[in-house]
């Protein structure tokens, strides 16, 4: 059998003085695997010179493909993008700013090898600020294990090998990117983790802010929604409906009881507004349920969060 293909994909966004050197390390590292691989630049949507340097490192090398984006779509449409056209049997991700070590490569196939399908970094030893990085990415790494089930330290972490057999017909779009282990142990996958190195960062700042832990957090509790009711949404709306229906018909037969058998008005009565109010909500909640089990799968069934601009082979 020939031996299997390495895919290496790297978003990328304003990154002119890291791509050079990263380059020339993940080139280095990836030559001595003994493999055939290919290294994917996803730019998305750069302002810089980035894409004239990947430009020119395609001249140098065929291994190396670029994607180009028409304007910035985000690391997950990057991310995706570049799982979209890889041909590689282990597709690896990583960053593009030099906080993720290449060196690790090796490390990551040895344990996919063990028969595992996908391998997660995990920065046990992070180089970064504690209050406005480690800390909320502890809380949040906390927050996903506990509603998605997975049992992995670093969601957040980029370097990330899988089989590629994973990520047939996955979707991304948010910040689902950092949360596509959880996607993955849906199918039936088996996930694990290794220690990877995490360097402090050489160059610039870093593009994302704490308004980014509020997006993945509202993304966590979709795929927390969608793991448990993508199949079966009515399950979730129908019992919500259902619960109110039940209050409001109790409510409702509490005060037939008082105006029939105690001779009580009931008219003014704020319980009876409640009673309306519940029994109507739950018929809406429980349609809303019929229609959401239709609707749910159909918005990004055939749908790219990306348009391509150029596609450098």
């Amino acid at each position: 059998m020939p031996p299997e293909k390495i895919s290496v994909v790297i978003p990328v966004y304003n990154e002119e003085k890291s791509i050079p050197e990263l380059y020339y390390e993940l080139s280095s590292v990836l030559e001595t695997l003994g493999k055939p691989y290919e290294i994917i630049f996803v730019d998305d949507g750069s302002t810089d010179n980035s894409f004239a340097l990947m430009d020119d490192i395609h001249s140098r090398n065929k291994n190396i493909k670029i994607i180009r984006f028409r304007r910035n779509f985000g690391q997950s449409s990057a991310i995706l993008a570049g799982f979209d056209h890889a041909e590689g049997d282990v597709i690896i991700t990583m960053d593009a700013d030099l906080q993720n070590d290449p060196t690790d490569i090796p490390r990551l196939l040895n344990k996919i090898n063990e028969g595992y399908d996908v391998v997660s970094g995990w920065r046990a030893d992070r180089k970064d600020p504690f209050l406005s990085k480690k800390l909320p990415s502890k809380l949040s790494n906390w927050l996903a294990r506990k509603l998605t089930g997975v049992n992995i330290h670093d969601f957040g972490c980029t370097l990330k090998a899988y089989r590629g057999r994973t990520l047939r017909n996955i979707e991304l779009y948010g910040e689902m990117h950092r949360y596509i282990p959880a996607l993955i142990v849906r199918k039936g996958f088996r996930v694990t983790e290794i220690k990877v190195n995490h360097n402090p960062r050489k160059f610039g700042e870093t593009k994302y802010g704490t308004l980014r832990l509020f997006h993945g957090f509202l993304d966590l509790i979709n795929i927390r929604f969608w793991n448990q009711y993508s199949e079966r949404p009515l399950h979730l709306f129908g019992t919500i409906g259902l619960m109110q229906f039940l209050l409001g018909f109790l409510i409702g037969l509490y005060l037939l009881i008082v105006k029939f058998v105690y001779y009580q008005s009931i008219a003014e009565r704020p319980l009876l507004l409640l009673a309306v109010l519940l029994i109507i909500l739950g018929i809406q909640f429980i349609i809303f349920g019929f229609m959401s089990d239709i609707l749910v799968k159909l918005y990004y069934t055939g749908r790219k969060s990306y348009e391509i601009e150029r596609y450098i082979t």
